[in-house]
Formats: structure tokens, sequence, C-alpha cells
């Protein structure tokens, strides 16, 4: 291999090996602390998931679709469930003390990825720059017959 990452590669291989082969588990006052959240502002979803799951410093956010959390309910339309599925976000985020401007990784979910710059144009409404770092990934179907999902990854160090 030629070029700029030539002599990077090389080295990182056996460093990365050499770490693994001295891998061992931490002792117990060094592993990470674990939280597992839900936002009051949802319903019981009886469901075997946590809305959120803090890890150290990270906060994991489950994935969320268009759903009221009033009424439990999918709101209709792609506009309203990309709205919805922010909020949603949002409200888990505040529970945690924290709010979307924390992102630090998103991933999006459409079933019609004719839909991104919608998910784009919306997604500013909410999450600010400098923007997360992101993926989107179409799929055939979501819970619910939801258009989108999306899950979330805050800093809360």
């Amino acid at each position: 291999m030629k070029g700029r990452g030539a002599g990077y590669r090389n080295l990182l291989i056996p460093t990365l090996m050499a770490g693994l082969c001295a891998c061992q588990a931490p002792p117990p006052e060094k592993l990470a602390a674990v939280e597992y959240l839900s936002s009051p502002e949802f319903r019981e979803h009886n469901l075997p998931f946590s809305e959120a799951v803090r890890v150290d410093r990270l906060l994991y956010l489950s994935g969320q679709i268009g759903l009221d959390p009033a009424s439990g309910q999918l709101v209709e339309g792609i506009d309203a469930q990309i709205h919805r599925v922010f909020a949603n976000l949002a409200a888990v985020a505040t529970a945690a003390g924290l709010g979307l401007d924390r992102a630090v990784r998103m991933t999006v979910y459409l079933t019609d990825l004719g839909n991104f710059a919608k998910v784009n144009e919306i997604m500013a409404q909410y999450v600010g720059q400098p923007y997360p770092s992101r993926a989107a990934v179409g799929v055939a179907s979501l819970p619910r017959g939801a258009l989108v999902e999306v899950d979330c990854i805050l800093y809360a160090g």
C-alpha cells in the first residue's frame, strides 16, 4: 500500500494486536457506572428496553418514532413524524438533564430515503451546529408503520 496511510496502517495493526493480547478485565472499582433512565413525559410502554442508558459520560437514547407520548398514537405524515421524533428525543434528553445540543452521534432510519432532505431541514430546528456525526439508513419497515426513527448518543461529561 502506497501513499499517506501506509505507515499509519503498518504501525496501527501491531499496536492494536499487542493491546488485544494484553487485555484483561478491569478491576470492579474501574467498571463504568450504568444508569437506566426514562422520561416522565412518556406513558408506560411496557417494552423491553430503556429510553436512555447513561454509561460514564455518554447517554445512549433509544430510537424514537413519531409517537405522541400523551396518546401513544403515531402522528400522521412524514413532517409531523420527524418533528415528533426530535421532540421525543429532546424530552428524554431533558429528563436526563441534557439537551440535543450535546448530541455526538445520530442514526436516522427511513422507510423512504427520498425523505432525507426533510430530515435534514427539520433536524436543524432541533440540533444546531456543530452537528453530530450521523448515518442515514434505508429500511423496509419500522415499528407501528412509522416512516422515520432516530437514535442518538449524547455527551454528558
